[in-house]
């Protein structure tokens, strides 16, 4: 059976993924299950999507009922959840307008938008945006024009003009960088698909300041460590600046397509009707399932057992023969080995034994696990990436 999903999907889908030869049926919690009817332990949560769980009963309950009664109307019509959930991201954060779309790389198209268009009203002619290297923004053209890593490819190019990038988490770099024409400093707070990097205080406070004195926008990528992901609601709240605008998606749906740009009041105000939009953006039934997500997530306990419960998992990591180091905030953790391991060969041997992990880079795994992790089944986690490191070792 298996053979013959794999068949037709090389028949009848783009070559475009790398897939690991599971097909899974069923989720739930913590838990997937394959076709073949075996147990998985997930660690990667659809890459930080389902971050209160596999089919979380509370989301499922809101998405069915909604699906009931409006799926789906124009944008140029108002509904309740839309606007419910509107106020509650904005109250939650910058207190400004929220823009809707259905994934990151769409919330960072918005994000460019506004960076521009407030760049050109204060006269600007080139306006310019500055990421980090290493960061990621997405695939789309103004999202990856941003993105150092993937905007090399001539395949596509020629890329957006106006994006610069400077070495990561260097305030030198950046401040060189950084001049009047400057529209935004564009930077994912933690940086994910390179590997969880967290950026440090003394860069992020280069960033407000430099903004500040040109005018520009601070815009905080927030797509992978939004929504509690880091064991705060929103990941710049564990540091020392407020951006302008803050990108967030994956975990924010509990599986169901949605993304957000937020902005304070002013740079909230900057898109008038016509600038941009968005067909499905924000539908009742999306809404409603961030809404549950959000009730399930945004409490000071919930938050706390984040934290507490990332650092019982780094913790044990970082006790591991062949580890280096351990990165990351609250459930957002990247493990780092000694030269001569080989990550991805572990996540392969990993997905073999039952947890499901994802291998950025050479070197590092990444986890993402849900929060509905139990410290029982962290420790199962910590046995099994050991047991890996030891095979890999002997070998």
């Amino acid at each position: 059976m298996k053979e013959a999903l794999r068949e037709r999907e090389e028949r009848y889908l783009m070559n475009t993924y790398k897939r690991a030869g599971v097909e899974f049926v069923r989720g739930e919690g913590a838990l997937l299950f394959d076709s073949e009817g075996r147990q998985y332990l997930d660690f990667l949560g659809g890459i930080s999507v389902a971050s209160v769980g596999h089919c979380r009963p509370e989301v499922v309950d809101a998405v069915s009922r909604q699906a009931g009664k409006l799926m789906h109307v124009s944008n140029l019509f108002y509904t309740a959840p839309m606007v419910d959930l509107a106020e509650r991201l904005s109250e939650s954060s910058l207190g400004g307008p929220v823009f809707f779309c259905n994934s990151g790389t769409e919330a960072n198209e918005c994000a460019i938008k506004i960076a521009r268009k407030a760049a050109r009203r204060r006269g600007v002619e080139h306006p310019g945006i500055i990421t980090f290297d290493g960061d990621f923004h997405g695939r789309t053209y103004g999202s990856l024009s941003a993105t150092p890593r993937l905007n090399q490819n001539t395949d596509f190019a020629p890329m957006l003009p106006g994006f610069t990038s400077v070495p990561f988490d260097d305030a030198e770099a950046l401040t060189a960088a950084t001049g009047p024409e400057t529209a935004a400093v564009m930077l994912e707070v933690i940086q994910g698909e390179a590997g969880v990097f967290p950026v440090s205080d003394e860069v992020l406070l280069t960033a407000r300041e430099l903004c500040d004195r040109y005018g520009a926008l601070l815009v905080f990528d927030e797509v992978q460590t939004g929504v509690g992901r880091t064991g705060s609601l929103w990941a710049y709240q564990q540091g020392p600046v407020r951006p302008d605008l803050i990108t967030v998606a994956k975990g924010l749906g509990g599986g169901v397509a949605i993304g957000a740009c937020i902005g304070t009041p002013e740079s909230g105000a900057v898109l008038e009707p016509g600038d941009h939009g968005s067909t499905f953006a924000a539908g009742p039934v999306a809404s409603k399932s961030a809404l549950a997500v959000l009730d399930l997530v945004d409490s000071p306990d919930n938050l706390r057992r984040i934290r507490e419960l990332g650092d019982h998992l780094s913790r044990g990591l970082d006790g591991l023969d062949g580890v280096e180091e351990v990165r990351g905030r609250g459930l957002m953790i990247g493990v780092g080995f000694e030269a001569g391991i080989d990550a991805s060969r572990l996540c392969s041997d990993l997905l073999d034994d039952g947890l499901v992990v994802n291998a950025p880079r050479p070197d590092t795994l990444r986890l993402l696990p849900p929060f509905v992790l139990t410290e029982e089944q962290a420790d199962l986690g910590i046995g099994k990436v050991a047991s890996a490191l030891a095979g890999v070792q002997a070998k």
